[in-house]
Protein backbone atom coordinates (compact mmCIF):
# COMPACT_ATOMS: atom_id res chain seq x y z
CA UNK A 1 0.00 0.00 0.00
CA UNK A 2 2.11 2.78 -1.43
CA UNK A 3 3.16 5.44 1.06
CA UNK A 4 0.32 4.82 3.46
CA UNK A 5 2.45 5.22 6.58
CA UNK A 6 3.39 8.74 5.49
CA UNK A 7 -0.33 9.58 5.15
CA UNK A 8 -1.35 8.80 8.74
CA UNK A 9 -2.15 11.90 10.77
CA UNK A 10 -3.39 12.65 14.26
CA UNK A 11 -6.21 14.75 15.65
CA UNK A 12 -6.39 16.55 18.99
CA UNK A 13 -9.77 14.95 19.77
CA UNK A 14 -7.91 11.65 20.20
CA UNK A 15 -6.29 13.39 23.17
CA UNK A 16 -9.65 14.63 24.48
CA UNK A 17 -9.35 18.14 23.03
CA UNK A 18 -12.85 19.11 21.91
CA UNK A 19 -14.95 22.17 21.12
CA UNK A 20 -17.98 20.95 23.10
CA UNK A 21 -18.46 22.84 26.40
CA UNK A 22 -17.89 20.61 29.41
CA UNK A 23 -16.48 17.77 27.32
CA UNK A 24 -13.70 16.95 29.76
CA UNK A 25 -10.17 17.76 30.85
CA UNK A 26 -8.28 19.55 28.09
CA UNK A 27 -4.61 18.70 27.58
CA UNK A 28 -2.13 21.42 26.68
CA UNK A 29 -1.04 21.72 23.03
CA UNK A 30 2.61 21.18 23.94
CA UNK A 31 1.88 17.75 25.38
CA UNK A 32 -0.48 16.68 22.60
CA UNK A 33 1.83 17.72 19.78
CA UNK A 34 4.90 16.24 21.44
CA UNK A 35 3.15 12.89 21.88
CA UNK A 36 2.02 12.95 18.25
CA UNK A 37 5.62 13.56 17.17
CA UNK A 38 7.01 10.88 19.48
CA UNK A 39 4.52 8.34 18.09
CA UNK A 40 5.77 9.04 14.57
CA UNK A 41 2.67 10.73 13.17
CA UNK A 42 3.35 12.72 10.02
CA UNK A 43 0.80 15.47 10.53
CA UNK A 44 -2.22 16.64 12.45
CA UNK A 45 -5.55 18.32 12.01
CA UNK A 46 -5.84 21.70 13.74
CA UNK A 47 -8.25 20.86 16.52
CA UNK A 48 -10.91 23.22 17.89
CA UNK A 49 -10.64 26.99 18.14
CA UNK A 50 -8.23 27.91 20.90
CA UNK A 51 -6.09 24.78 20.72
CA UNK A 52 -3.51 26.37 18.41
CA UNK A 53 -2.55 30.07 18.45
CA UNK A 54 -5.12 32.30 16.76
CA UNK A 55 -2.52 33.89 14.46
CA UNK A 56 -2.05 31.59 11.42
CA UNK A 57 1.71 32.12 11.22
CA UNK A 58 2.17 31.27 14.91
CA UNK A 59 0.03 28.16 14.57
CA UNK A 60 2.03 27.01 11.55
CA UNK A 61 5.26 27.68 13.42
CA UNK A 62 4.13 25.67 16.44
CA UNK A 63 3.30 22.66 14.29
CA UNK A 64 6.54 22.92 12.36
CA UNK A 65 8.45 23.15 15.63
CA UNK A 66 7.06 19.76 16.57
CA UNK A 67 7.88 18.27 13.16
CA UNK A 68 4.24 18.00 12.13
CA UNK A 69 2.65 19.00 8.85
CA UNK A 70 -0.82 20.53 8.85
CA UNK A 71 -3.57 18.41 7.31
CA UNK A 72 -6.45 20.82 7.79
CA UNK A 73 -9.33 20.88 10.17
CA UNK A 74 -12.92 20.32 11.20
CA UNK A 75 -15.22 23.29 10.67
CA UNK A 76 -18.84 23.08 11.87
CA UNK A 77 -21.13 25.32 9.82
CA UNK A 78 -24.87 25.92 9.91
CA UNK A 79 -25.83 25.25 6.29
CA UNK A 80 -29.61 24.76 6.40
CA UNK A 81 -30.79 28.13 7.78
CA UNK A 82 -31.80 30.62 5.08
CA UNK A 83 -31.34 33.47 7.59
CA UNK A 84 -27.69 32.56 8.18
CA UNK A 85 -24.89 32.92 5.63
CA UNK A 86 -22.00 30.55 6.51
CA UNK A 87 -19.62 31.99 3.93
CA UNK A 88 -18.21 34.92 5.98
CA UNK A 89 -17.21 32.60 8.81
CA UNK A 90 -15.49 30.27 6.37
CA UNK A 91 -13.61 33.15 4.76
CA UNK A 92 -12.25 34.06 8.19
CA UNK A 93 -10.72 30.62 8.75
CA UNK A 94 -9.32 29.99 5.27
CA UNK A 95 -6.10 31.99 5.95
CA UNK A 96 -5.41 29.56 8.79
CA UNK A 97 -5.37 26.74 6.25
CA UNK A 98 -3.40 28.50 3.53
CA UNK A 99 -0.71 29.83 5.88
CA UNK A 100 -0.12 26.36 7.33
CA UNK A 101 -0.21 24.66 3.94
CA UNK A 102 -3.22 22.58 4.92
CA UNK A 103 -5.29 21.22 2.06
CA UNK A 104 -8.33 19.60 3.67
CA UNK A 105 -11.37 21.44 5.04
CA UNK A 106 -13.77 19.08 6.83
CA UNK A 107 -17.25 20.59 7.02
CA UNK A 108 -19.94 19.39 9.41
CA UNK A 109 -23.55 20.43 8.86
CA UNK A 110 -24.01 21.85 12.34
CA UNK A 111 -27.38 22.22 14.02
CA UNK A 112 -26.64 25.60 15.58
CA UNK A 113 -26.93 24.04 19.06
CA UNK A 114 -24.14 23.23 21.51
CA UNK A 115 -22.93 19.66 21.53
CA UNK A 116 -24.07 16.61 19.59
CA UNK A 117 -26.85 15.23 21.75
CA UNK A 118 -29.90 16.69 19.94
CA UNK A 119 -30.61 17.67 16.36
CA UNK A 120 -33.48 18.88 14.14
CA UNK A 121 -34.93 17.12 11.10
CA UNK A 122 -34.89 19.26 7.97
CA UNK A 123 -37.75 20.00 5.62
CA UNK A 124 -37.38 20.18 1.84
CA UNK A 125 -36.59 23.91 1.81
CA UNK A 126 -33.91 23.49 4.46
CA UNK A 127 -32.34 20.64 2.49
CA UNK A 128 -32.22 22.82 -0.62
CA UNK A 129 -30.54 25.58 1.39
CA UNK A 130 -28.02 23.13 2.85
CA UNK A 131 -27.02 21.74 -0.53
CA UNK A 132 -26.71 25.20 -2.08
CA UNK A 133 -24.56 26.46 0.80
CA UNK A 134 -22.43 23.34 0.67
CA UNK A 135 -21.60 24.08 -2.95
CA UNK A 136 -20.81 27.72 -2.16
CA UNK A 137 -18.39 26.74 0.61
CA UNK A 138 -16.78 24.09 -1.60
CA UNK A 139 -16.18 26.73 -4.28
CA UNK A 140 -14.75 29.26 -1.80
CA UNK A 141 -12.34 26.67 -0.44
CA UNK A 142 -11.32 25.55 -3.93
CA UNK A 143 -10.49 29.14 -4.86
CA UNK A 144 -7.95 29.05 -2.02
CA UNK A 145 -6.53 25.69 -3.17
CA UNK A 146 -8.31 23.72 -0.44
CA UNK A 147 -10.53 20.64 -0.83
CA UNK A 148 -13.74 20.86 1.19
CA UNK A 149 -15.51 17.67 2.25
CA UNK A 150 -18.77 17.02 4.07
CA UNK A 151 -18.47 14.98 7.26
CA UNK A 152 -21.48 12.82 8.23
CA UNK A 153 -21.42 13.32 12.00
CA UNK A 154 -23.56 12.26 14.93
CA UNK A 155 -25.64 15.16 16.23
CA UNK A 156 -25.50 17.13 12.98
CA UNK A 157 -28.12 17.29 10.25
CA UNK A 158 -26.15 14.85 8.08
CA UNK A 159 -25.94 11.74 10.23
CA UNK A 160 -27.97 8.83 8.86
CA UNK A 161 -27.48 6.75 5.68
CA UNK A 162 -30.46 8.46 4.04
CA UNK A 163 -29.08 11.91 4.86
CA UNK A 164 -25.69 11.00 3.43
CA UNK A 165 -27.45 9.72 0.31
CA UNK A 166 -29.22 13.08 -0.09
CA UNK A 167 -25.83 14.79 -0.08
CA UNK A 168 -24.31 12.30 -2.50
CA UNK A 169 -27.24 12.58 -4.90
CA UNK A 170 -27.81 16.31 -4.51
CA UNK A 171 -24.26 17.61 -4.80
CA UNK A 172 -20.82 16.71 -6.09
CA UNK A 173 -19.06 17.73 -2.87
CA UNK A 174 -16.69 14.98 -1.73
CA UNK A 175 -17.06 13.17 1.57
CA UNK A 176 -14.95 12.78 4.66
CA UNK A 177 -15.37 9.09 5.43
CA UNK A 178 -15.58 8.95 9.21
CA UNK A 179 -15.80 5.26 9.94
CA UNK A 180 -17.05 5.66 13.50
CA UNK A 181 -19.69 8.32 12.94
CA UNK A 182 -21.04 6.36 9.98
CA UNK A 183 -21.40 3.25 12.15
CA UNK A 184 -23.13 5.20 14.92
CA UNK A 185 -25.44 6.79 12.35
CA UNK A 186 -26.56 3.38 11.13
CA UNK A 187 -24.46 3.04 7.98
CA UNK A 188 -21.98 0.32 7.02
CA UNK A 189 -18.64 2.11 6.55
CA UNK A 190 -17.15 -0.90 4.74
CA UNK A 191 -19.95 -0.80 2.17
CA UNK A 192 -19.66 2.97 1.70
CA UNK A 193 -15.89 2.79 1.20
CA UNK A 194 -16.39 0.10 -1.43
CA UNK A 195 -19.36 1.66 -3.22
CA UNK A 196 -18.39 5.34 -3.56
CA UNK A 197 -14.57 5.51 -3.38
CA UNK A 198 -14.56 8.26 -6.00
CA UNK A 199 -16.47 10.54 -3.62
CA UNK A 200 -14.09 10.06 -0.69
CA UNK A 201 -11.42 12.77 -0.37
CA UNK A 202 -10.53 12.50 3.33
CA UNK A 203 -10.73 9.75 5.96
CA UNK A 204 -11.21 9.82 9.72
CA UNK A 205 -10.37 6.38 11.06
CA UNK A 206 -12.35 5.41 14.15
CA UNK A 207 -13.16 1.96 15.44
CA UNK A 208 -16.36 1.66 17.43
CA UNK A 209 -18.30 -0.81 19.55
CA UNK A 210 -21.49 -1.73 17.71
CA UNK A 211 -23.53 -2.25 20.89
CA UNK A 212 -22.74 1.20 22.29
CA UNK A 213 -23.23 2.71 18.83
CA UNK A 214 -26.73 1.19 18.79
CA UNK A 215 -27.48 2.70 22.19
CA UNK A 216 -26.47 6.16 20.94
CA UNK A 217 -28.41 5.73 17.70
CA UNK A 218 -31.59 4.73 19.55
CA UNK A 219 -31.33 7.59 22.03
CA UNK A 220 -30.89 5.31 25.04
CA UNK A 221 -27.71 7.25 25.81
CA UNK A 222 -26.33 10.52 24.49
CA UNK A 223 -23.32 10.76 22.24
CA UNK A 224 -21.19 12.15 25.07
CA UNK A 225 -22.29 9.29 27.33
CA UNK A 226 -21.39 6.84 24.58
CA UNK A 227 -17.89 8.26 24.26
CA UNK A 228 -17.39 8.02 28.02
CA UNK A 229 -18.74 4.45 27.97
CA UNK A 230 -16.07 3.29 25.51
CA UNK A 231 -17.81 3.83 22.17
CA UNK A 232 -14.49 4.30 20.41
CA UNK A 233 -11.70 1.74 20.59
CA UNK A 234 -8.15 1.52 19.24
CA UNK A 235 -8.24 0.44 15.61
CA UNK A 236 -8.89 -3.27 15.20
CA UNK A 237 -10.65 -3.58 18.56
CA UNK A 238 -14.13 -2.53 17.39
CA UNK A 239 -16.73 -3.37 14.78
CA UNK A 240 -16.15 -0.79 12.03
CA UNK A 241 -14.15 -3.08 9.73
CA UNK A 242 -11.06 -0.87 9.57
CA UNK A 243 -8.81 -3.39 7.80
CA UNK A 244 -11.36 -3.95 5.04
CA UNK A 245 -11.94 -0.20 4.64
CA UNK A 246 -8.28 0.69 4.31
CA UNK A 247 -7.61 -2.20 1.93
CA UNK A 248 -10.63 -1.28 -0.22
CA UNK A 249 -9.72 2.40 -0.43
CA UNK A 250 -6.08 1.75 -1.29
CA UNK A 251 -7.06 -0.68 -4.04
CA UNK A 252 -9.46 1.95 -5.42
CA UNK A 253 -6.61 4.46 -5.66
CA UNK A 254 -7.23 6.61 -2.58
CA UNK A 255 -4.09 8.60 -1.79
CA UNK A 256 -5.36 11.07 0.80
CA UNK A 257 -4.88 11.30 4.54
CA UNK A 258 -5.95 8.77 7.14
CA UNK A 259 -6.57 10.75 10.31
CA UNK A 260 -6.60 8.77 13.56
CA UNK A 261 -9.55 10.39 15.27
CA UNK A 262 -10.89 8.43 18.22
CA UNK A 263 -13.12 10.81 20.19
CA UNK A 264 -11.98 10.73 23.81
CA UNK A 265 -13.14 12.47 26.98
CA UNK A 266 -10.70 12.73 29.87
CA UNK A 267 -11.43 13.26 33.56
CA UNK A 268 -7.86 14.23 34.47
CA UNK A 269 -4.30 14.50 33.16
CA UNK A 270 -3.05 10.97 32.37
CA UNK A 271 0.55 9.96 33.13
CA UNK A 272 3.03 10.53 30.31
CA UNK A 273 2.68 7.95 27.56
CA UNK A 274 -0.55 6.56 28.94
CA UNK A 275 -4.19 7.16 28.10
CA UNK A 276 -4.62 8.68 24.62
CA UNK A 277 -1.00 8.12 23.61
CA UNK A 278 -1.23 4.41 24.38
CA UNK A 279 -4.47 4.08 22.40
CA UNK A 280 -3.02 5.89 19.39
CA UNK A 281 0.09 3.69 19.58
CA UNK A 282 -2.14 0.59 19.49
CA UNK A 283 -3.96 1.97 16.44
CA UNK A 284 -0.68 2.62 14.66
CA UNK A 285 0.51 -0.92 15.40
CA UNK A 286 -2.73 -2.27 13.92
CA UNK A 287 -2.36 -0.21 10.74
CA UNK A 288 1.24 -1.37 10.37
CA UNK A 289 0.03 -4.98 10.40
CA UNK A 290 -2.79 -4.25 7.94
CA UNK A 291 -0.48 -2.52 5.48
CA UNK A 292 2.53 -4.85 5.81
Amino acid sequence: MTGLQSRIAGAPISWGVCEVPGWGHQLAPARVLAEMRDLGLAATEFGPDGFLPAAPDRAAGLLAGHGLAAVGGFVPAVLHDRAHDPLPNLEQVLPFFTTAGAGSLVLAAATGRDGYNTRPRLDQAQWATLLANLGRLRDAAAAAGIVATIHPHVGTVVQTPSELRRVLDGSDVPVCLDTGHLLVGGADPVQIAASVPDRIAHVHLKDAAADIAADVRSGRITYAEGVRSGLYRPLGQGDAGIAAIVTSLEKAGYRGWYVLEQDTALDAEPPAGEGPAADVAASLEFLARVTA
